[in-house]
């Protein structure tokens, strides 16, 4: 290993070292998050050890491998990065090159939550196809071939990208990438609920094409070697080992771009007579007061911040995707349309976080707990103006599809009560559970934050469907009894007064801790 790879991972693990110290909850939350994925990587190796010596088990494990790779290229552009503490323009000052340069970031690469997630899932895959001496021996070639493909597609994907969101020529791309992105999400759901349905019989003709695709072609070798056909493993191998080698020469290519290039921050700056005129008008409807000026703020994030408006594109797609998609092809239920409220419901968490570092001129304007509550409510009502009547068409959509127009009550209630949960549950751990989302390059996540992040979400996601659960009680319970039908339609009135009931006491529970925990939330939303 050369000075700068063991400089580099040295670097990261100290950057790992450092974000875990800075609080308890911060290392629960890595913790947790670490155990988490850890155990389901454990469960998809023993799965696809369980497919050994099964027909169909390189259907199974190309096609996976493939996946995996897919994710590794797009989900650090728009999700908590797995390896997050890495980013090549802080090294611009540097006296690097390139070549040595890929390498360390490369070797820095493989530590990690992701990596390891990684390794187990490919072993599998790998292992699953194995039989014999010599396809044991492809197959350890094989698992470091295709966990060296998917960080390096991860990392030259980063590098290509990594002023995209924070370019203004950008931002639509951005925003169309988002939207891609969620889109194929679905179709590989849909296409996954078919194979169910139909057995593996109709992917064996896509698995045979993918085995000759890089990464998903060292497992493809793997199945080869097995099969005794060694030199068609050979060939699959060297087309992995090509595509390694591809990577990293776009890798470094981008890095040298990179490195050398001006930024948007040197360039001028665009001409300010071109700014929203619409601002006028948006603010003569909005309340007056604190109450307005925050529902203005928070809706001109959404429309000019790239990530809150990339993030705000991708959920207001899957929320009508995932219910008409699924109601077009006659597999739906109507409660489907609920999927609408909980994906926007998402953007209420992690609200001060949103506003990165200029979080410390709201925190001037917030001296006690009704300045906090007051800001909650702004952001929550802004949040309501889009999603109440996105949500209320979801489901009219969904029902028109479906043609079950009698549950259209019960399952807008249950939509009413779900973003009610949701809004108190996002108040809570914004205030409880901050963290920063970087500006500049393509992370989503300051460094060391990630599993904060996770349990933040996924936390309040939780207890958000505890909340709920009387509501959810009561549509099962009318749906089973007899004659309870005919009083479906209480839980429309219902589920909004429960939901506004829970929106209120989530921000009057999240006032005062916002109000008490300034100093720590300024400190987390800014790290980035």
């Amino acid at each position: 290993m050369s000075r700068t790879t063991a400089t580099v991972v040295r670097l990261k693990l100290s950057l790992l070292r450092g974000g875990l110290r800075q609080s308890s909850g911060r290392r629960s939350a890595f913790v947790a998050s670490a155990a988490v994925a850890l155990l389901f990587g454990l469960l998809q190796l023993l799965g696809l050890l369980a497919l050994r010596g099964h027909a169909n088990a390189g259907t199974v494990a190309v096609p996976a491998t493939a996946v995996l790779a897919l994710g590794w290229a797009v989900m650090p552009l728009f999700f908590p990065s797995g390896d997050e503490t890495l980013d090549p323009t802080r090294l611009v000052m540097l006296p690097l090159r390139p070549r040595p340069l890929v390498r360390a970031l490369l070797a820095a690469s493989l530590v990690g939550i992701g990596p390891v997630f990684t390794l187990l899932v490919l072993a599998g895959c790998a292992l699953s196809v194995a039989h014999g001496g010599g396809a044991l021996a492809v197959a350890v070639v094989a698992v470091a071939l295709a966990l060296l493909v998917c960080v390096a597609l991860a990392r030259a994907v980063a590098a290509a990208n990594v002023r995209l969101l924070t370019s203004r020529r950008g931002r639509d791309l951005a925003v169309l990438s988002g939207l891609v992105i969620a889109v194929g999400a679905q179709l590989v759901n849909f296409g996954a609920q078919r194979i169910g349905s139909a057995g593996l019989g109709p992917l064996r003709p896509a698995a045979d094409v993918l085995s000759w695709v890089p990464p998903a072609a060292a497992v493809g070798a793997v199945r080869a070697a097995s099969e005794g056909s060694y030199a068609a493993a050979g060939a699959r191998l060297l087309v992995t080992a090509a595509a390694l080698a591809l990577l990293v020469v776009l890798w470094e290519r981008s890095l040298t771009r990179l490195m050398t290039s001006p930024d948007g921050s040197t360039l001028q700056a665009a001409d300010t007579r071109a700014r929203d005129r619409s601002a006028g008008g948006l603010a003569r409807l909005l309340p007056g007061g604190r109450t307005g000026t925050v529902m203005e703020r928070a809706m001109r994030y959404v429309w000019r911040d790239p990530k809150t408006k990339a993030a705000w594109v991708t959920s207001l797609a899957i929320g009508l995707i995932v219910p008409v998609f699924n109601a077009v092809q006659g597999t739906g239920s109507i409660y489907f349309a609920c999927f609408a409220a909980g994906m926007l419901g998402i953007q209420m968490y992690n609200q001060f976080g949103q506003d990165t570092s200029a979080f410390w001129m709201v925190a001037l304007t917030v001296s006690s707990p009704r300045d906090a509550y007051d800001e909650l409510r702004g952001r929550a009502l802004a949040l309501l103006a889009i999603t109440l009547p996105y949500a209320a068409l979801v489901t009219v959509v969904t029902t028109a599809l479906l043609g079950d127009w009698p549950r259209l009550p019960e399952v807008l209630g249950l939509s009413l009560a779900l973003l009610g949960a949701m809004l108190a549950t996002g108040a809570w751990t914004s205030a409880r559970f901050p963290y920063s989302i970087p500006q500049e390059g393509h992370k989503n996540v300051a460094p060391g934050q990630a599993g904060l992040a996770w349990i933040s979400i996924f936390g309040g996601m939780v207890a958000a469907a505890l909340l709920c659960s009387p509501v959810i009680t009561a549509a099962i319970w009318l749906n089973v009894s007899a004659g309870g039908d005919a009083w479906t339609w209480t839980l429309l009135p219902a589920g909004a007064a429960y939901g506004a009931a829970l929106t209120w006491a989530g921000l009057r529970l999240a006032a005062p801790r916002t109000a008490a925990r300034l100093p720590e939330i300024l400190a987390a939303v800014s790290k980035g």
